[in-house]
């Protein structure tokens, strides 16, 4: 070493030889999610009246043209079927809470932000399950959820329609039409100045779907092919919240998931403003979840953490329970039971 550069700090000594140095601890730290570079806290927050669903909203009933999709795998032969809850390897306690973020034709659902903002202040995963419309109705909400990493975003169909009465074209156009509408935002988001700034963030972004849930939970033999051949695979659940009926109560969906949740559980709630006082009730009950141990994860994490429980059919509590939808009009959906859940 020449004399001029004995005792002198390491990082003098490798530039003098044309080397850089940077700190590790620098190097491996990743960027901040882009949810909290871009946007605001009060950009996302909760807004008065935006969980209302609007009746009689056409704007966002019209798919838009197919375009180029990311390509994907299959999904594993292990996952033939539909999911319905997880048996764990180990002690953790593991729980999916999920959120259905249904739009049917001619109205703009809700989104119950108040759910959301609990969840971001708990740090509490979830994965959302959105239709197609949805996500086209309520971009730059779709825009927040898919940039933060506490949140998955699976597929809900295009227009919440019962696939098993489906085929051909139609019911290709309900399994694609989320597929379209969750990468098209993503790359307008991608393009957005705030985007470009952190793109370690924005790569961190999934890039397509991967997870799909059939709406009513009715599925067939051949919808869940055409599910599969689109490179998704189907989760349906275990537990039930019941919310969807406008005489459901915060304490009855509070002693439903203290009584009947278990490790592994997949459970369903909606947060589309037809999740009636999931809201109100989520505060008092997931506290006292993990009081009792529990963990919660996104789905996709849950089944990464042990063996998938796969049915051939799709049913809420029970086999057959679902066929009765088979027979209703499209504009119309019965109450559901208070609550449901996968018998032992």
């Amino acid at each position: 070493m020449p004399a001029y550069l004995a005792g002198r700090p390491l990082a003098i000594l490798l530039a003098a030889s044309g080397l850089a140095w940077v700190p590790a601890a620098v190097a491996a730290t990743p960027s901040p999610p882009l949810v909290d570079t871009c946007w605001a806290p009060a950009a996302l927050a909760a807004k008065p009246g935006e969980n209302v669903p609007r009746k009689g909203d056409h704007r966002f009933d019209r798919t838009p043209p197919v375009a180029p999709l990311a390509a994907f795998a299959p999904p594993p032969v292990t996952a033939k079927g539909v999911i319905r809850r997880v048996v764990l390897a180990g002690d953790r306690k593991l729980v999916a809470l999920t959120f259905d973020l249904c739009e049917q034709p001619g109205e703009v659902a809700g989104y119950d932000g108040a759910i959301v903002d609990y969840l971001r202040k708990e740090h509490i995963k979830a994965t959302f399950f959105a239709g197609g419309k949805w996500l086209r109705s309520h971009e730059e909400r779709a825009r927040q959820m898919m940039s933060d990493p506490l949140f998955e975003i699976g597929s809900h169909s295009e227009a919440h329609r019962n696939l098993r009465r489906l085929d051909g074209q139609r019911l290709s156009k309900e399994i694609l039409g989320p597929r379209q509408a969750y990468e098209a935002i993503r790359g307008r988001l991608s393009e957005t100045q705030c985007a470009k700034r952190a793109p370690d963030a924005m790569s961190r972004i999934a890039p397509r779907l991967t997870l799909f849930r059939f709406p009513y939970g009715a599925c067939n033999t051949r919808s869940l092919q055409a599910v599969r051949d689109q490179g998704l695979r189907a989760i349906q659940w275990d537990l039930s919240t019941g919310d969807p009926w406008p005489g459901q109560s915060a304490k009855a969906i509070v002693r439903t998931l203290l009584a009947h949740v278990r490790p592994g559980s997949i459970i369903l709630a909606h947060a589309n403003g037809r999740g009636w006082h999931t809201a109100a009730a989520l505060p008092v009950a997931l506290p006292k979840l993990r009081q009792m141990g529990f963990e919660f994860v996104t789905v996709s994490e849950l089944l990464k953490a042990g063996t998938p429980v796969v049915s051939q059919t799709c049913f809420d509590s029970r086999p057959g329970d679902t066929d009765r939808y088979d027979v209703i009009a499209h504009r119309r959906r019965p109450a559901p039971q208070p609550f449901s859940f996968l018998p032992q």
